[in-house]
């Protein structure tokens, strides 16, 4: 076996980057470390013993805590103590952590600490997300690798931060960010999984819808933008052994402010998957391009929905995030959404009210909803106010809010069953050639509205409490 990495003696920075550096450092000789132990492995060259290497971590202490620009909801700690958080894939998430270290060295006048942890690199992520433990090791070797590395440990992996669940053990720091490295690189393992693409691809500005058709009219658009001037070009899924469970689009920009566009297929279920794990990628704004249920009958085939309220029927996130916490609606999105709209049908003021109604948006995990007693379903869809009925947007909107993402919801109406106009082949065929491409123009339009917009200003204060993390 190696040399194993050389020892890393905490060291304190009062310079982002070359704290960053040393994050990379660190972070680099370790999995190297792991790797070469397991390519030892791999030919039976590797001696008995455990083979072990740690992430590199970041740490803050303060006595006092400073003043800040209240307006920003991130970069600093709100009371005196230590803070601490584990760290990985650096070549990822490098403009996002000298960012978020920038922001606590200028808001506390306070060097950062960075030094190796305590908490083991899985040998499984420090192989990166293109290597198969099926494909490249026999049956025996994957059994015996326990006896050699670290597996991951779902004990530490979890979302009590994000949940507001966490109880700090005495004596020991409080977290910098919602997710611990170890979290982080299960989610990058497993958006290859379900979106065939590598996790540096995704941009910071994500749509999300359950239609393919979507996705067809984007590929069109994003090819013919990919060559224009500010994009760094355009990559597709990787489709060469099986279409991925959720695939994935990016139009990239060189400094990540392009649009990931996924296709989550359907269902609450579905909608929290994918949203768990894009969460850890920290995107500045994520919203839903979908169809929906009009409810009302001054509703016609074909108007827009703005989600301003969420009716949490679905009930997938009910033990994360109680029924009783409000998602509430984020100004910053709905301006932007109402504004494309207007800007792509050409309409403004009252006139806009003739195709598109702001309200509630009730999401249910039930795809056959309207087959309940109309009685009972009417009344509480009446009693809330409802204007429109899916089955994700509820999911996307509440863990956008659980995870401090900035959401929204668009929806367009293509069936009114409760008023006989029931989603039918034909039907269905007709409203998707007529608005689609008009659809996903407003999406793209109103992402471009908000790239515009600082990620500080995005990043409401509504969507962190009075106890909250540093990192954004």
């Amino acid at each position: 076996m190696s040399k194993p990495p050389k020892t890393f003696k905490p060291r304190k920075f009062k310079d982002a980057d070359k704290a960053l550096a040393a994050i990379s450092e660190i972070y680099d000789a370790h999995i190297g470390y792991l790797q070469e132990g397991f390519r030892q492995f791999g030919t039976g060259k590797l001696k008995p013993g455990r083979v072990s290497a740690c992430y590199p971590y970041i740490s803050v202490t303060t006595e006092l805590p400073r003043g800040t620009d209240s307006r920003y909801s991130y970069g600093f700690v709100s009371r005196p103590g230590s803070f601490m958080t584990t760290l990985t894939r650096p070549d990822i998430f490098d403009r996002y952590y000298q960012r978020q270290i920038e922001l606590l060295i200028k808001n506390h006048g306070m060097p950062v600490e960075v030094g190796v942890s305590t908490t083991p690199i899985p040998i499984h992520f420090a192989l990166g997300e293109n290597f198969h433990l099926e494909r490249d090791l026999s049956a025996k070797q994957i059994q015996d690798m326990p006896q050699y590395f670290d597996v991951p440990n779902l004990d530490i992996m979890d979302d009590e931060i994000a949940n507001a669940t966490y109880v700090r053990e005495e004596g020991k720091p409080g977290p910098l960010s919602l997710f611990n490295a170890p979290r982080v690189d299960l989610s990058l393992q497993r958006l290859k999984h379900y979106c065939g693409s590598d996790a540096h691809h995704f941009q910071n500005y994500v749509i999300f819808t359950n239609y393919q058709f979507y996705i067809d009219e984007f590929v069109k658009i994003a090819k013919t933008k990919a060559k224009s001037r500010g994009f760094a070009g355009f990559i597709e899924p990787d489709t060469r052994k099986r279409l991925p469970q959720m695939p994935a689009y990016h139009l990239k920009r060189d400094d990540g402010s392009g649009i990931t566009m996924i296709n989550i297929g359907v269902g609450p279920s579905n909608a929290k998957t994918i949203t768990d794990h894009v969460a850890v990628l920290r995107p500045h704004a994520w919203l839903m391009l979908g169809h929906c249920a009009g409810l009302r009958s001054s509703q016609n085939l074909g108007d827009y929905v703005l989600a301003h309220g969420y009716l949490r029927e679905d009930h997938i996130l009910d033990k994360d995030l109680p029924l009783s916490i409000p998602v509430p609606a984020l100004a910053e999105i709905q301006v932007a959404l109402e504004s494309a709209v207007g800007e792509v049908t050409g309409l403004s003021g009252y006139d806009l009210k003739k195709i598109m109604r702001t309200g509630t948006v009730a999401t249910t995990d039930d795809r056959n909803w309207e087959l309940r007693s109309s009685i009972k379903q009417n009344r509480g869809l009446s009693q809330s106010r409802a204007v429109a009925m899916d089955m994700e947007s509820g999911t996307i909107a509440a863990n956008g809010f659980r995870f401090r993402v900035p959401y929204g919801t668009l929806l367009c109406v293509s069936d009114k069953p409760l008023h006989g106009h029931l989603k039918l082949p034909g039907m269905a065929d007709t409203f998707y050639r007529e608005r689609v491409e008009q659809h996903l123009r407003i999406g793209l339009l109103a992402m471009e509205k908000l790239r515009d917009l600082s990620p500080e200003k995005l990043h409401s204060r509504k969507l962190r409490s009075f106890n909250e993390v540093a990192f954004q």
